[in-house]
């Protein structure tokens, strides 16, 4: 079976899935500690990587037209 295209080499989704756990566990340490809510920001760029992840973990699983799954 042929895989789908993915857009991401092993070692970049490696380093998205760091940058999101980064981005994401420094969000509400930011909010307890600075006043301001720059910690949104945070929240938005840890957003933004894990829609990176799924897409290119949509293009990995497709499958091409008229294919059928070997379950």
């Amino acid at each position: 079976m042929q895989q789908g295209s993915s857009f991401l080499s092993v070692l970049q989704r490696r380093l998205a899935w760091v940058g999101f756990l980064l981005a994401a566990a420094q969000a509400p340490l930011a909010a307890k500690l600075i006043s301001d809510e720059s910690w949104l920001f945070s929240i938005c760029v840890a957003l933004m990587v894990a829609t990176v992840i799924l897409a290119d973990d949509a293009g990995r699983h497709r499958r091409p037209q008229g294919a059928r799954s070997h379950d």
